[in-house]
């Protein structure tokens, strides 16, 4: 009797501890809304326009109204994830390298694949590149003691690349190959300043380039590229550490499945498709940041 009454309350004992953990999955995940982040590539009211049909989508398989929470910089970006003002950021892989340093709960899960164009090759990289107006130079010696802009601390293809392998690749920091350094704050910025004349070379991500050969901002001629970095995975969706895993599961099923709704999302982007990602694919970004300008 006396077993029989152990093996009663500890069954007891058992299943209070599944109702209460059952009760707290389902408190971690009584959020009222779904709240995104995005690296300002471009203008908010662009990243706003383009993010639409992926909100409509998340906003249909969580049941949550979805909202981009407007961001000024890469840091704040950065901040927001961590910090869990937001609940999934599209960051740029250096980015995410630095908030997964802050809070290794950060994950990513998916990524898009890029299509064919000018500056950028079909799959799931992208380039860093150096583009100059062809009056200004014709090669790399050409550009020794220009002025060069770059994107923001926190960009990888607007600074953290140029930073360690360009610098690697001339034999000096770029401070010492260029006359002048400045940030732009975006790819759209740097691309704008050198089409105005206001800089005689960028670093940009090669997708951005493309984007504006595409909007006829540019042409094939209109810069030459006098440097390519070595292929960068592209860019990241992570989910916040707090997110609760109901959600990501449904978020993970919205943008990996039945990808034809989301036709406009991916055209917006020139990209192909989504795919599924891990910290693998981005790990190898940590050793080459240690040690630059503005990315501790």
């Amino acid at each position: 009797m006396r077993a029989v009454r152990t093996f009663t309350a500890a069954l007891a004992c058992l299943l209070l501890t599944a109702v209460f953990l059952a009760d707290s999955a389902r408190a971690q995940c009584a959020q009222q809304s779904l709240r995104i982040a995005v690296i300002p590539k471009k203008s908010m009211d662009e990243l706003l326009q383009e993010q639409k049909p992926l909100l409509d989508r998340l906003s249909a398989a969580t049941g949550l109204p979805v909202e981009v929470v407007p961001s000024s910089s890469y840091e704040s970006v950065v901040d927001a994830i961590v910090s869990g003002g937001v609940d999934i950021a599209w960051l740029g892989p250096a980015s995410y390298m630095l908030a997964y340093q802050r809070d290794p709960r950060i994950e990513p899960f998916a990524s898009l694949t890029i299509a064919h164009s000018f500056f950028t090759p079909a799959g799931h990289h992208y380039q860093a590149l150096l583009l100059a107006r062809p009056e200004v130079a014709s090669n790399l010696k050409d550009l020794r003691g220009k002025r060069v802009i770059l994107t923001d601390p926190a960009s990888t293809s607007g600074s953290v690349i140029p930073n360690a392998e360009f610098s690697e690749e001339v034999g000096m920091p770029l401070a010492q190959f260029f006359a002048a350094i400045a940030y732009s704050g975006s790819h759209d910025k740097s691309l704008d300043a050198l089409i105005n004349r206001k800089a005689d070379a960028a670093f940009v991500s090669s997708v951005r380039a493309d984007e504006y050969l595409t909007n006829g901002l540019i042409q094939r001629d209109t810069f030459k590229i006098l440097w390519r970095s070595e292929p960068i995975y592209y860019d990241p969706f992570v989910f916040s550490g707090t997110l609760c895993s109901r959600l990501k599961a449904k978020v993970r099923a919205a943008m990996l499945n039945d990808q034809q709704g989301l036709a406009t999302f991916l055209d917006s982007q020139k990209a192909s498709g989504i795919v599924p990602v891990s910290h693998a694919e981005y790990a190898s970004l940590l050793r080459m940041m240690q040690g630059l300008p503005g990315v501790q």
